[in-house]
C-alpha cells in the first residue's frame, strides 16, 4: 500500500507500468499487469462498520490455466489499485467491476480493461469497493460512498497521478454498472461524513460508461440478486426508487456511454433502454449500443469473434469526441 504523504510527494510520477505482450483485446491468455500502487480510501478505517471489520477473501473462479478470474468478497478496507499509463495523455478512468453487490471481479471487467486503457494513454484506477450485505450502516449507500470518496482522491492526487480532473471518466459494469450510473446521478448526494481536504472536491465523473448495467431495483426489471444484495428483501417503494438511477438523472448528469446484449440472461436489456430514456429526457448527452449476442458479463474475453467485440474502441472513439484524449 502506498499511503496519501507519498503521493502527495509525487512519488507515483517514477512508478514503472509492466510492459504487455501485446495491447490487442481480448487476449485471454495473457498475464495481465499487476497495479503499480494501491491507495486506501480511507485514512482510517472505513465508516459505518456494525461490527469487526470483514478480513478480504480471494476466490479464483477459473475454470482454466490459460486466465483469471478473481473475485473478491469481504472487502472491508476499500482501495483504488493504480495502473500509471507508460505515456499519460492526462485521462483517467475509474473502473467499477461488478459481481452483484455480492463480490467485486477484478480480472475479467478491472485488470483487463485496465491494461488495454493504459496501451491507449489512460491512467486507470480499479475500485474495491465494499459490499452492501456485509456488516455496513446505511448499506445501501456504501457502495457509493466508496465510489464518491475514489473520485475525490484522484482528484486531489491528480498532478501525481499526472491525471487532468476534468478529464476523469468512469466505466462500470454489470451492478458496477449500477454503482457506476448511480454515481453519475447521485454524485453530490451526502452519503457519508466528510473526513479531509479530499472530500470538498467534485464526485462527479466527466463521462460514465454503464456497461450491461444493473439499473432499476423494481420488478420485474430488477436484477434480483443485486436488488436484494443492495436494498434487503423487502425494500419499500421509496428505496427503490431512490436507488435506481433512471429516476434519478439531472440535467447536470454527465454524458453517458451504454452497451448492452439483447440476449443477456442475466440483467435484462430493459434496464439500459430504460437509462437512456431518462437520460434522454433530461438532454444529457447519451450513445446507446445494442448487439445482438453476448449474454451477460462478456466484457472483452468473452465478446470474441462478436460483434460486441468492438464496444470499447466505439467507447474510446465516443469518448474523444467529448474530452481530448
Amino acid at each position: 500500500m502506498i499511503d496519501r504523504r507519498a503521493l502527495m510527494a509525487g512519488t507515483l510520477s517514477g512508478l514503472a507500468v509492466a510492459s504487455m505482450t501485446s495491447p490487442a483485446l481480448a487476449d485471454a491468455t495473457m498475464d495481465w499487469p499487476a497495479p503499480a500502487a494501491s491507495l486506501p480510501l480511507w485514512p482510517h478505517d472505513a465508516p459505518g462498520a456494525l461490527g469487526k471489520v470483514p478480513t478480504e477473501r480471494l476466490t479464483e473462479r477459473s475454470k482454466s490455466a490459460a486466465y483469471k478470474d478473481r473475485a473478491y468478497d469481504q472487502i472491508g478496507h476499500p482501495r483504488l489499485d493504480i495502473f500509471p499509463a507508460a505515456t499519460p495523455n492526462g485521462a483517467g478512468v475509474l473502473i467499477i467491476p461488478g459481481g452483484g453487490y455480492q463480490r467485486v471481479v477484478i480480472d475479467r471487467e478491472g485488470y483487463e480493461m485496465a491494461a488495454w486503457f493504459n496501451a491507449r494513454g489512460i491512467t486507470a484506477f480499479v475500485l474495491f469497493y465494499r459490499l452492501p450485505a456485509e456488516g455496513w450502516a446505511d448499506a445501501a449507500n456504501v457502495p457509493l460512498a466508496d465510489a464518491q470518496r475514489a473520485m475525490r482522491l484522484i482528484r486531489l492526487h491528480a498532478s501525481a497521478l499526472h491525471v487532468d480532473p476534468e478529464r476523469l471518466m468512469a466505466m462500470g459494469f454489470s451492478a458496477g454498472g449500477h454503482l457506476c450510473a448511480d454515481l453519475a446521478t447521485r454524485f453530490d448526494t451526502k452519503v457519508y461524513a466528510p473526513v479531509d481536504s479530499a472530500d470538498v472536491l467534485a464526485a462527479r465523473p466527466t463521462l460514465a460508461a454503464p456497461i450491461y448495467p444493473v439499473v432499476s431495483m423494481a420488478a420485474p426489471v430488477a436484477h434480483q440478486g443485486s436488488r436484494t444484495n443492495l436494498l434487503g428483501l423487502n425494500p419499500t417503494p421509496e428505496q427503490e426508487a431512490a436507488h435506481s438511477p433512471d429516476r434519478n438523472v439531472r440535467t447536470d448528469s454527465p454524458p453517458c456511454f451504454l452497451v448492452h446484449a439483447e440476449d443477456d440472461p442475466v440483467v435484462p436489456v430493459a434496464n439500459t433502454l430504460l437509462l437512456h430514456t431518462a437520460l434522454k429526457g433530461a438532454k444529457v448527452p447519451v450513445e446507446l449500443h445494442l448487439f445482438e449476442r453476448g449474454g451477460h458479463g462478456f466484457a472483452m474475453r468473452n465478446a470474441v469473434g462478436l460483434p460486441a467485440f468492438i464496444w470499447p474502441e466505439l467507447f474510446l472513439s465516443w469518448a474523444g469526441t467529448h474530452i481530448k484524449l
